[in-house]
């Protein structure tokens, strides 16, 4: 639960940052803490959060080092301590989730298993180039990367149950190498790089659309069946990226296209898993119950309809209806976390009423 509490800081706070770039006035430290929007959100909470999970899939104490690490560099940050500080951490927590990846590789020598440590890599060398002094727009496609890689895998290891096929299979390889060759290539040929990465993510999401299990699983009930939509609208998400950055003819450097594509992986795609896997992820990690409840489906519906909103202020560069898009892709997020709270509350009053007969 510490752990996890230093990931949930840079969330909170890293959303308020991602406001004040958008315009709306915030006090001190989320309005000094735009620039940092990115490596909060990305390592000081996705990092946390992953590490933490790994760590306990590993069942090693060193590993816990690795949320331990992500969780202190965005403190560092958010307090205002040096932007290489916190890049050091965050270098440091990417190193301990390389390792732990590794070893579960060792462990189990899977497709899933290599494709989940070659996203804690792609983390890792994000962290160090902006440790070398790479602006951050630099390190997105290695951002992008730790995602799909993550996400990827963890599907593919859920879909045991229902296998690819061998040239699926092939295929699935062939893109993830494609994605570490255009996140490897971008600081050298920026356009042809990000078009290949644009190109990889509408490939990856194709491919997920076709071989999830969550095709299957739309079909069931209660949070079957929304696990399932969550999947399905983030790999929806991920293909309109990916279009974005094609039609664009790159992810460019800000802007527009930039925006929106960025947005649409990173809110649409990722946090649509987020907030599909948190109801199998959260009991497991925390040991406590999570139930189902249809309301569930609120903050998905208001992160997907706000994000709609902030791509039509894209497309038409209309910074308002930009600004109200990232606001309602706040109270999205807030709305899942105070959702999520409520949940386990619930559950833990079950557990004592069924305890007291």
């Amino acid at each position: 639960m510490p752990l996890l509490a230093l990931g949930f800081a840079s969330l909170f706070v890293g959303v308020a940052a991602g406001l004040a770039r958008l315009g709306w006035p915030f006090a001190e430290p989320a309005a000094g803490l735009a620039v940092l929007h990115g490596p909060l959100m990305v390592s000081g909470f996705f990092g946390t959060v992953i590490s933490l999970e790994r760590a306990v899939a590993l069942s090693r104490r060193w590993a816990y080092l690795g949320p331990l690490f992500a969780g202190l560099g965005g403190v560092v940050a958010i307090l205002g301590g040096s932007a290489q500080l916190a890049a050091l951490f965050f270098s440091a927590a990417g190193a301990v989730l390389s390792i732990a990846s590794f070893l579960i590789v060792r462990q189990q020598r899977e497709l899933f298993t290599l494709t989940l440590a070659l996203g804690a890599t792609a983390w890792l060398i994000g962290n160090l180039l902006w440790l070398a002094g790479a602006p951050v727009t630099m390190i997105v496609p290695w951002s992008i990367a730790f995602f799909v890689l993550t996400i990827a895998g963890e599907r593919l290891e859920l879909s045991r149950l229902l296998p690819p096929s061998p040239v699926a299979g092939r295929v699935f390889a062939a893109l993830m190498v494609l994605l570490l060759i255009a996140a490897a290539a971008s600081p050298f040929a920026w356009d042809a790089a990000t078009l290949l990465l644009g190109a990889c993510l509408l490939a990856v999401a194709l491919w997920l659309l076709r071989q999830d299990i969550a095709r299957r699983t739309v079909r069931g009930t209660g949070l079957t069946r929304f696990t399932a939509v969550c999947l399905l609208s983030g790999y929806a998400w991920l293909a309109i990226a990916g279009l974005i950055i094609l039609a664009a003819g790159g992810l460019g450097h800000g802007g527009v296209a930039y925006d929106a594509a960025l947005h649409a992986v990173l809110l649409g795609f990722v946090f649509s898993m987020v907030f599909g896997h948190a109801p199998i992820i959260f009991p497991a990690v925390l040991r406590v119950e999570m139930p189902y409840s249809p309301i569930f489906y609120a903050p998905l519906a208001l992160l997907h309809a706000s994000l709609v909103v902030r791509m039509a202020g894209d497309a038409m560069v209309a910074p308002a209806w930009r600004a109200w898009g990232g606001v309602g892709n706040g109270i999205a997020i807030l709305a899942f976390v105070l959702g999520t709270i409520a949940a386990v509350i619930r559950g833990r009053a079950a557990r004592a009423r069924a305890a007291r007969g």
